[in-house]
């Protein structure tokens, strides 16, 4: 079963999008170095259509989009409520941050609209990092995905 710890609307995660990142736990990743240790733990509330219904409820308003951030343990879990989100929300765009290197072959991607892989590798850095080894894609209108990790990593002015 997903649990989810904590959540909270942010601006960078998932560019052009204000974004409610749902922090979850159970994380089988353990990345060195990883800044959400915390996760690693089975803890936190159930994750489930009705904390999602309630995440709308309270954040509707505000977001455009709902991030997995985490959820390793139980891909068929975040795939499912992706998929819930799309169904019954569909006016949300749908993300998830995986610290694996690939989606199992028994997702269905296109249930998410962005995703994020790779493990946090400290001296390759973050997203922002252009030596980063994590990916985050976006999806096309023709269903494939498109790299868009560069869209964090800042232009230096001359």
């Amino acid at each position: 079963m997903l649990k989810y710890v904590n959540t909270g609307v942010v601006f960078q995660e998932i560019p052009d999008e204000v974004t409610l990142a749902i922090n979850i736990s159970g994380c089988p990743c353990r990345c060195p170095g990883c800044h959400s240790q915390y996760l690693w733990e089975d803890i936190g509330l159930p994750l489930n259509t009705e904390a999602l219904d309630d995440f709308i409820e309270r954040f509707g308003n505000d977001i455009t989009c709902l991030a997995f951030m985490g959820g390793d343990a139980d891909p068929k879990g975040v795939c499912m409520l992706a998929e819930y989100i799309h169904v019954t929300y569909p006016q949300f765009k749908v993300a998830w941050y995986s610290g694996r290197l690939r989606l199992p072959s028994n997702i269905k991607k296109t249930d998410f609209d962005y995703v994020k892989i790779g493990p946090y590798i400290r001296h390759l850095g973050p997203l922002k990092s252009p030596t980063t080894n994590q990916r985050l894609y976006r999806q096309t209108e023709d269903g494939n995905f498109e790299d868009i990790t560069y869209r964090f990593w800042r232009k230096v002015a001359l």
